[in-house]
């Protein structure tokens, strides 16, 4: 070490500056702002620019996907539908027949011949028909209406009738079957 004593410290900012030299530093200083200031507008004025396309560009997809999914769906419908109408057609003729001429043996058999070609058509598109007669009630997919007595124990919580048969489409439940279902009250 030695024993010499410390200097002291100069303010940088205190320094006498030339005047020839300060006419041109805050000229230049300006000039160097501006142009970080003219610089940092035109990058806002392109990040801005972006956001408004982006923007518009998602407008456009989420209105180009809604009319999309209505178009799809229109045409969904309209092939379900197709497909019913010729159950539809077979319905306005076994409507119209002449009672006197036919038998009700026939009018019953052209009913179940319609019914089973629409369900048939329908469950190419995915309907399952849910007709739990015999089976073990589950409330998931089977509405009771009311209970009746089992006649033994293994008969408990079986569905002993179906007043009205239930429908699953694609895995999601239309309609509960309403059943009667059996209690063992030993």
């Amino acid at each position: 070490m030695t024993d010499e004593p410390p200097t002291p410290m100069t303010d940088p900012f205190s320094a006498e500056i030339d005047p020839a030299d300060a006419g041109a530093q805050p000229s230049e200083a300006a000039a160097d702002a501006g142009a970080v200031v003219e610089a940092l507008q035109r990058a806002v004025e392109e990040q801005r620019d972006k956001y408004l396309r982006l923007a518009a560009e998602y407008d456009n997809f989420r209105k180009r996907s809604v009319r999309d999914r209505q178009k799809a769906e229109i045409e969904g419908m309209g092939l379900l539908i197709r497909g019913i109408l010729d159950a539809l057609d077979d319905l306005g003729r076994f409507a119209h027949v002449d009672p006197e001429s036919t038998d009700a043996r026939t009018v019953q058999e052209g009913a179940e011949m319609v019914e089973k070609k629409l369900l048939k058509h329908l469950a190419g598109h995915g309907l399952e028909v849910v007709n739990p007669a015999g089976q073990p009630f589950n409330p998931a997919w089977h509405e009771a209406v009311m209970t009746t007595p089992a006649e033994s124990e293994d008969e408990d919580h079986l569905v002993a009738q179906v007043f009205q048969v239930g429908y699953v489409f694609s895995g999601q439940l239309l309609r509960a079957a309403k059943v009667v279902v059996k209690q063992w009250n030993g």
